[in-house]
């Protein structure tokens, strides 16, 4: 049986975002859940509108504790979580102390189990009234972005040395809230769009500089200065490549990969890489062009999300990002299955081709999986489990019962042992 081991101080962890686990959030999502237009959508597709209001979620603002214990019980050493805008600022300019402290104890309780923070700033929630005035479309938005985070790193800053700006700002949240409209605010506009491109590049290249200041260019954690980042998520585009008798499709396919990978897999770390100490990689599934069978047959889908799995292409998009020079940490990758039968050997095959690319260079520090508990998945609501742990979300307990999947026991040998054996 082979062994593959990967490099010494390797992190190995799982990773969480607010309003999918904490509960009892108040921000443009938990707006949109339950307003008019959401519900008689949802209802018109024969769907119950309950399984798509997050409400209590898993409870994890109260259970965080208990949350952390598994994380400790699972071998994990890194967990990546999120910070809820609206708790810290639920006024304009009104910052809430109590809602600060509660963050700085979760930060206390992962070091306190010997498990690194990784905090990731915003993961796709506004405050209210950050969005009545046109959140990220507004030109002032950096700036009242960066006042906020501001706030929180000079209060975590003594505790805390991975920082994740944004997640996922391009290809997810602005193109599926300001161009294709499934997300709030369901705007449908290019100019929209690429307003809100631009306004959060300049957002993270504020909030970088901020917080440099903060730390004064300090070496703070065992990653010297690899210290912030972005998290975002690249699929290969696969489409024809090889030469046939359609030359006019042929070249039209090749130009729109090219233009995919250009515009949609790297522009924001291109525009933004003097401001990034490290590279966050969210990997799940490929996107196809029509005729991409020819090259790639189809694969193997997790039935939840109907998204094809292609561990190999992991491997592309590491090498493809080497070019970068930064470490790399993926921030998210993982399957939907709850039935548990498809995610252990997802999680090896992608280790793999991890494994492959760091033998070929890539300079990858940690690995985290999408996601420690089954959460309220956004436009899809409760349905989706991409937990490592079940959570029984019929059981009177407010966040439901937690139960360690056999998955995520086959991981935490993994983690402890620092590899992967096929």
């Amino acid at each position: 049986m082979a062994t593959y081991k990967f490099p010494d101080g390797f992190k190995w962890g799982s990773a969480t975002s607010a309003h999918q686990v904490e509960g009892d959030n108040r921000n443009d999502w938990t707006v949109w859940e339950r307003s008019e237009s959401r519900v008689q959508s949802l209802k018109s597709k024969g769907l119950n509108p309950e399984g798509f209001i997050s409400g209590k979620a898993c409870d994890s603002y109260n259970r965080y504790e208990e949350d952390f214990n598994i994380v400790k019980q699972l071998n994990q050493n890194i967990q990546r979580f999120s910070i809820e805008w609206s708790r810290i600022e639920p006024e304009e300019g009104r910052f809430d102390s109590t809602a600060m402290q509660h963050y700085i104890d979760v930060v206390k309780a992962l070091r306190d189990r010997g498990i690194e923070p990784m905090v990731t700033l915003w993961h796709f929630t506004n405050p209210v009234w950050f969005a009545k005035k046109g959140g990220f479309l507004n030109k002032k938005s950096p700036e009242i972005f960066t006042r906020y985070i501001k706030y929180v790193v000079d209060n975590l800053k003594d505790r805390v040395g991975l920082w994740i700006t944004f997640n996922e700002p391009l290809n997810v949240y602005a193109g599926l809230s300001f161009l294709r409209g499934e997300w709030p605010p369901q705007h449908k506009s290019l100019l929209d769009f690429l307003k809100v491109r631009r306004n959060m590049i300049n957002a993270h290249t504020l909030a970088y500089c901020e917080i440099k200041k903060i730390y004064k260019n300090r070496i703070f954690n065992e990653y010297g200065q690899d210290q912030l980042g972005m998290s975002h998520n690249i699929n290969p585009l696969v489409g024809i490549v090889e030469n046939n008798r359609h030359i006019v499709s042929s070249f039209i396919l090749r130009a729109a990969e090219k233009f995919y990978e250009y515009f949609g897999n790297t522009y924001f770390w291109r525009k933004t890489l003097p401001c990034q100490d490290f590279i966050g990689l969210n990997y799940y599934t490929i996107q196809r062009l029509p005729g991409s069978e020819r090259n790639l047959a189809k694969q193997d889908k997790a039935d939840e999300m109907q998204w094809e799995i292609y561990p190999k292409g992991i491997y592309y998009r590491l090498i493809a990002v080497k070019k970068f020079n930064k470490p790399i940490f993926i921030t998210e990758n993982g399957i939907a299955d709850s039935a548990d039968q498809k995610r252990i050997k997802f999680i090896k095959d992608h280790l793999y081709w991890v494994w492959r690319a760091i033998q070929d260079g890539a300079d990858v520090r940690g690995y985290l999986y999408w996601s420690l508990l089954d959460n309220f998945e956004w436009d899809k609501g409760f349905a989706p489990r991409f937990g490592l742990v079940e959570i029984d979300y019929k059981t009177p307990i407010a966040g439901g019962e937690r139960k360690i999947r056999p998955s995520a026991l086959e991981y935490a040998k993994i983690c402890k042992e620092n590899q992967i054996e096929n």
